[in-house]
């Protein structure tokens, strides 16, 4: 309030001191010209990309073009910015137009007929203006001398008692005004009063510091316009380095696998070459052994209808030693060894990609926890059975139905509540406890939701959430529901959006694991965290929580 004050004094008292500042303020006249009309500011606003235009020029320049493009850089925006007044620079404009003001318009000599002359002086007595030709008498005449000659204003009222019609010439301290004789001799005769020229040769020195004060508060602004700029170009660098950080991280992960999958692919080939060339050698073993066996066969036969006995029995001891052949039992052995070899290298292709995406996730989930936002449950929201904390960070399901405004924001049927925190751009993040819960509802609604009677959930309603049913069945709620088998069960769930991109994600904290994300929407409206404990069936009866974000 204190500096409000001092600038409005600034601006009425310092009209000479400002205009001369005005003339050497030509780099501060460029930074606050918009690059469309060329001209000072008039409600300024700032593009995402940083550049500052006037409000109106900006969506004429939108209106007419199919593209939402910065008319300076030309940086393309997916969506038409929502386009808000820079409070903090149109505050310098008004500060240079302060300065910038032409001098008084020009005051012509009252007393010329013809050709009114440039007035060179005004007599508070006379109450009239002089050129320098009708000025001589009041430079000349000892009575007109001693009156009281100012610069040519055009409001020479401000410097007349409107009561007496006299020169105001005094000053009273007590009630800080200008006054005339006859008003200091009557109403402010135990006042304490000086001449103006006193008052005027002590107040100089505050309006000099005024003035510094003023030029300060200038360069302050131009030094937080520059830092603002600064800092969105450090912004858009580093989501542009942590971008291509991500691409580089997800392209070694793919081309890990895929050096992965060609390794066994390459293995199982290997395997199955030896597999089908063992097989073949068998196969031919088997069959010339078959052959030796029937040659056999066939000359028993023979000997067994002979009537030599003495070649029958020279023959006998050769033909009594059983056959050569191979013993088999090892085939089965060798392909069990084969098939648990190859489940042995397929469980540790999975660990190590199961252990990349954790480290993966966990890298994501750390950048997406910077935006971590406060959020507190809005009690105006809430379904009547519905019990909130005092500080607003739990709701339970509660067995009495509590009697409560039935207000257009609050769920009548189903067991919900919205955040009092809503948010309409950038990215938010925050995080809930759903330990020892059966059943639970989580993530985002818009801000004309239905509220009223059976809600179905879907983005096409507004709302974009996950939930929980039966203790270990997950759903996605996109169009149609998505179904989510995970290895584990969630204890904290993490929830972050992305406005402009269009993005909800949810993410089990604890494991630092993907649970899903809803991808491609066009948000158009306030996003409200949304919760829903639902009811007591069962073991459902633990609250949800929201966490603070480690």
């Amino acid at each position: 309030m204190a500096e409000s004050t001092k600038q409005s004094e600034a601006r009425r008292s310092l009209d000479r001191p400002l205009t001369t500042l005005s003339s050497s303020s030509g780099p501060l006249a460029e930074e606050l010209q918009c690059s469309i009309c060329l001209d000072v500011f008039t409600d300024p606003v700032s593009t995402p990309c940083g550049h500052n235009f006037c409000k109106s020029c900006l969506n004429q320049s939108w209106d007419s073009s199919q593209t939402y493009t910065c008319p300076l850089c030309k940086d393309i925006f997916r969506r038409r910015p929502d386009l808000k007044i820079n409070t903090a620079l149109r505050e310098v404009v008004l500060l240079f137009k302060g300065m910038s003001v032409e001098s008084k318009s020009e005051v012509l000599c009252d007393i010329c007929d013809d050709i009114k002359m440039k007035a060179l002086k005004m007599c508070l007595v006379c109450q009239s203006s002089y050129c320098q030709t009708h000025l001589e008498p009041h430079q000349r005449v000892p009575k007109l001398k001693k009156h009281k000659l100012i610069d040519p204003v055009e409001n020479l009222e401000h410097f007349i008692c409107q009561k007496h019609e006299k020169p105001l010439e005094l000053f009273c301290r007590d009630d800080h005004t200008c006054v005339c004789f006859l008003c200091a001799v009557t109403n402010h005769k135990t006042h304490n009063t000086v001449s103006v020229e006193e008052e005027s040769a002590e107040r100089k020195p505050q309006l000099k510091t005024m003035q510094t004060d003023v030029q300060q508060m200038i360069q302050d602004r131009i030094k937080r316009i520059q830092d603002l700029k600064h800092a969105a170009k450090l912004r858009k660098e580093t989501s542009e380095k942590e971008k291509a950080e991500s691409i580089d991280l997800f392209t070694d992960l793919i081309g890990s696998i895929e050096r992965c999958q060609s390794e066994l692919l390459e293995m199982m080939e290997q395997k199955q070459k030896a597999a089908e060339k063992q097989t073949e050698e068998l196969i031919k073993e088997l069959e010339q052994e078959i052959t030796e066996l029937k040659r056999r066969d066939t000359e028993l036969e023979q000997l067994s209808h002979t009537e030599d006995h003495l070649l029958l029995l020279q023959i006998y001891p050769s033909l009594s030693r059983p056959a050569h052949t191979s013993s088999w039992t090892e085939i089965s052995n060798d392909t069990h060894v084969s098939v648990d070899a190859l489940r042995k290298t397929l469980i540790q292709l999975q660990e190590t990609l199961d252990e990349k995406l954790r480290k993966t996730i966990s890298t994501e989930l750390k950048k997406m926890q910077r935006y971590a936002v406060d959020v507190t449950l809005d009690p105006d929201t809430a379904h009547p059975n519905l019990v909130l904390s005092d500080d607003g960070k739990q709701v339970a399901f509660g067995e009495i139905k509590l009697k409560l405004p039935d207000n257009l924001k609050r769920f009548d049927t189903c067991p919900c509540v919205l955040a009092k925190e809503g948010f309409s751009s950038g990215r938010f993040y925050f995080e809930v406890q759903v330990k020892g819960k059966t059943k639970w509802d989580l993530g985002v609604a818009r801000e004309s939701i239905n509220r009223k009677g059976m809600i179905t959930a879907a983005p096409e309603t507004g709302y974009w959430t996950v939930f929980l049913r039966n203790d270990n069945q997950y759903e996605a709620n996109e169009s149609s529901p998505v179904s989510r088998s995970l290895r584990g069960k969630p204890q904290v769930v993490g929830v972050f959006v992305d406005y402009e991109e269009g993005l909800v994600s949810f993410y089990d904290v604890e494991s630092s694991s993907h649970i899903y994300s809803i991808t491609g929407q066009s948000f158009t409206e306030k996003l409200y965290p949304y919760f829903s404990p639902c009811n007591k069936e069962g073991e459902n009866a633990a609250p949800m929580i929201i966490s603070h974000v480690r």
